[in-house]
């Protein structure tokens, strides 16, 4: 396992009380090729200067669609110590050093840690969300800066689900939420800029890049199914 080195003692009390506990938690260590070689603490892996060292860990991205094919999107929390404020897709987050989220085999750990975080962020109950109704289209790996000291550096597994879904959001975590059309998102990423809208990094490649292409075979997502490439959006 890694320690924080010379960051170990930058001073987190200017932050949210619950968001620097989850700093602690033990996130997956990777090496470029997606192979776990370890664990080290979320406040690690986040912090740029161990990223620029080569710092990678394992993550998640949670696309949920409606009945109506409309993609639920969260505003996160302006307490989350990475990227406050901003909007992004369903749920970001990373699975877990330990055994149940470790599992690879049908990317179980990661679908585990999508399902607990979705209950953990939105409040949405875990048998709404079943395991084997995610779909794993791809990776991607991508570098990006939050602010000066802390930024995602990570590969990142795209789940795709469609369920009709109860939400009561953890107000810890996620400061709004709203479904989309297709053509919505395209208006909100397009005027994001003017309007002072915050979109995450990772959301905005994975839009510029994937989504949409993706989306339209919501209902039949083997077509774009690549589950052996890392795609390097680096």
């Amino acid at each position: 396992m890694t320690g924080d080195g010379a960051a170990e003692g930058l001073d987190l009390s200017k932050y949210d009380e619950e968001q620097v506990r989850l700093m602690s938690e033990m996130c997956i260590l990777l090496d470029e090729n997606d192979k776990a070689i370890g664990a080290a603490s979320k406040k690690h892996c986040h912090l740029m200067e161990n990223i620029n060292k080569g710092t990678l860990h394992r993550a998640f991205s949670v696309f949920l669609f409606n009945s109506q094919n409309e993609l639920l999107l969260q505003q996160r929390a302006s307490e989350k110590i990475t990227f406050p404020d901003c909007f992004t897709n369903t749920c970001c987050s990373h699975p877990l050093a330990f055994a149940a989220e470790l599992e690879e085999k049908d990317q179980l750990g990661v679908k585990r840690a999508a399902q607990r975080k979705l209950e953990h962020e939105l409040g949405i109950p875990p048998e709404q969300v079943p395991l084997d109704k995610f779909k794993y289209l791809t990776r991607i790996h991508y570098l990006a800066g939050s602010d000066g000291t802390w930024g995602e550096h990570e590969i990142d597994y795209i789940l795709f689900i469609k369920a009709d879904v109860q939400v009561n959001v953890n107000p810890n975590e996620v400061q709004s939420y709203k479904y989309v059309s297709m053509e919505e998102l395209k208006d909100i990423i397009s005027t994001a800029d003017e309007k002072g809208i915050k979109i995450t990094p990772w959301f905005k490649l994975i839009d510029t890049s994937f989504l949409y292409k993706w989306w339209a075979q919501i209902d039949d997502l083997d077509k774009v199914v690549d589950q052996d490439t890392i795609h390097r959006l680096l």
